[in-house]
């Protein structure tokens, strides 16, 4: 069954349980933050986050005395079509109206049509993709997943202390894994849509043995990591 949500498209991939902030300065989100704000309190404060396959995020004016940049209208096929709901967490008002707020992924849709109608902002009917428990070989897969993981991060950067409390769930692991890694927003795309945590971590564990073979083979030449490393996901 499908539902009409009001979706946020960005130049990013959310996932469930991780941590998006953002700053929200477009008149037509703000009035958006402003009715979720105001909703009842016992419904889930939360809009749908959607990844832009072509164009860009709007920009932010200069200063508030700017004028707000203008944006082309977005179409179905300029998204991808699987996106992940973002739960207020918390709001901030800032002074000029503008607001800075944190929101925790909840979950994930299909897109089926856009609409750009009465609301000021973009809604779109989606379908829920079904909650993920994590199977025996799920369960199977997470420490080798972890391992990996964390061979990946000693190579990329030693210092990361992304890993200081290891998720003991299989598909918050995944999810987490999906988030951080220096992956293109095709494959995290591709995580995000999994049918199952089974699925993505042995996508992961594929993507993470390919890149740790990439970075040690930078390492080896007498050149700054940084100079070879493929680049970074706008994510």
């Amino acid at each position: 069954m499908s539902k009409r949500l009001p979706v946020f498209p960005l130049g990013t991939v959310l996932f469930p349980g991780l941590v998006l902030p953002l700053h929200i300065f477009e008149e037509r989100y703000r009035t958006l933050v402003r009715e979720l704000v105001a909703s009842p309190e016992d419904g889930p404060h939360e809009f749908g986050v959607v990844t832009l396959r072509r164009g860009a995020e709007a920009p932010a004016p200069d200063s508030e005395d700017s004028p707000e940049p203008e944006t082309p209208p977005i179409e179905t096929g300029d998204l991808y079509p699987t996106g992940c709901t973002a739960e207020l967490r918390q709001v901030t008002e800032l002074p000029d109206g503008r607001y800075d707020i944190m929101t925790v992924g909840r979950r994930r849709f299909t897109v089926k049509n856009i609409h750009q109608g009465d609301e000021p902002y973009l809604t779109a009917d989606v379908e829920w993709l079904p909650d993920e428990s994590a199977d025996q070989m799920a369960e199977l897969l997470a420490p080798r997943a972890l391992a990996a993981f964390r061979a990946y991060l000693e190579l990329l950067r030693p210092d990361s202390e992304v890993l200081d409390a290891v998720p003991g769930d299989p598909t918050v692991l995944s999810h987490l894994i999906a988030a951080t890694a220096q992956l293109t927003t095709d494959e995290r795309q591709l995580l995000l849509s999994a049918p199952d945590t089974t699925t993505r971590l042995r996508t992961e564990l594929k993507l993470l043995n390919r890149e740790a073979g990439l970075l040690a083979r930078v390492r080896a030449v007498p050149v700054p990591l940084s100079d070879l490393a493929r680049p970074a996901s706008p994510n």
